[in-house]
């Protein structure tokens, strides 16, 4: 039998291959390549470029393979993009889980770890975040995730598909081996955009608001390890497998950092200077959002163990030092 992981060529779907070939799973990776990089897909996993909406396609892969359970991170992910095009999001994000849901069915497969994010709340009415506060998605792509998470607790109603949905926060670092790691184009997070100004690749960074109500008036953010992201993944799975019931779980470091705090932190790790300039506010950014996993470590069992930002940095900077271009030398992003 094997799990069957969806996005599986994207910067945390690959991670999430990568640790479950280390535990000795058979992995089935179905990706687009819209966003993903063949190049990131682990060797040993069996590998299917096609779009979970064709639901031919998907009923193929079905047919094919013995899937024993789903983790799900197939999805467009740009707030900005969604805000713009909200039509595409809601055509790929919540029209493509609604087509994988009913080949679920059709094949009997009863567990699925879905990849939801933190947007689902929208403004905190406090922080830390925990899982019973409202959600009220404040762009479109946060409003897709929430819809997949009510197609998913309908399903489970209906055809009694079990599921976890988990709740990222900011998301960064790579492998510490160094295989896989962040490649996005046009790169839109924090982490790659300091480092790729370090690599010289960007003339500076712009800090977007500089008057936030917080200690250097830059917007904090909790981040996690991609590495012990999966790690809560793959107990997710473990605990479905083992009969646990569906849940929400938030995954985060219970911890802030401003966007001062990561640049300082990346001018220590690299050695170089990083320039600066001011911009204005984006419309839509909370000044903080942290965390409380304290549900997921208490009934997933998660310890995350990388939780240092130098760490998370110092292996982000490892993977840009050797791949500055990414997964390809060259202009082509696939």
């Amino acid at each position: 039998m094997s799990v069957l992981v969806l996005g599986g060529a994207g910067y945390i779907g690959s991670h999430a291959v990568y640790q479950l070939i280390d535990q000795g799973e058979n992995v089935v990776v179905i990706d687009s390549l819209e966003t993903g990089h063949k190049q990131a897909v682990h060797p040993n996993a069996t590998f299917y470029e096609g779009d979970i909406r064709n639901i031919d396609f998907l009923r193929g892969v079905f047919q094919k393979e013995s899937i024993a359970s789903v983790v799900h991170f197939a999805a467009n992910s740009l707030v900005g993009e969604s805000m713009e095009d909200p039509l595409k999001y809601f055509d790929n994000n919540v029209y493509g889980t609604q087509v994988l849901l009913r080949v679920m069915v059709e094949h009997d497969v009863k567990s699925i770890v879905f990849s939801s994010t933190a947007a689902t709340y929208g403004e905190p009415e406090a922080v830390p975040i925990t899982e019973t506060m409202p959600t009220n998605p404040a762009n479109a792509y946060g409003e897709t995730k929430l819809t997949m998470e009510k197609l998913m607790k309908w399903t489970e109603q209906a055809h009694g598909i079990k599921y976890v949905s988990l709740r990222y926060f900011n998301v960064a670092g790579a492998r510490e081996t160094g295989e896989i790691g962040e490649d996005h184009r046009p790169e839109t997070h924090l982490v790659p955009i300091i480092l790729q100004a370090a690599l010289g690749q960007r003339s500076h960074i712009t800090i977007f608001g500089e008057d936030y109500d917080t200690a250097d008036g830059t917007c904090v953010r909790d981040y996690v390890h991609v590495e012990d992201l999966i790690q809560a993944h793959l107990l997710a799975l473990d605990y479905l497998n083992g009969g646990g019931k569906s849940d929400i779980f938030n995954l985060g470091s219970n911890q802030g950092f401003s966007v001062k705090e990561m640049i300082d932190t990346a001018r220590q790790v690299t050695g170089k200077e990083i320039p600066v300039m001011p911009g204005d506010r984006r419309a839509g950014d909370p000044s903080v959002l942290i965390a409380s996993s304290e549900k997921a470590k208490n009934i997933l069992g998660w310890q995350p163990a990388r939780t240092s930002i130098t760490k998370i940095m110092e292996d982000a900077w490892h993977w840009h030092v050797a791949r500055p271009n990414g997964y390809v030398e060259g202009a082509d992003n696939k």
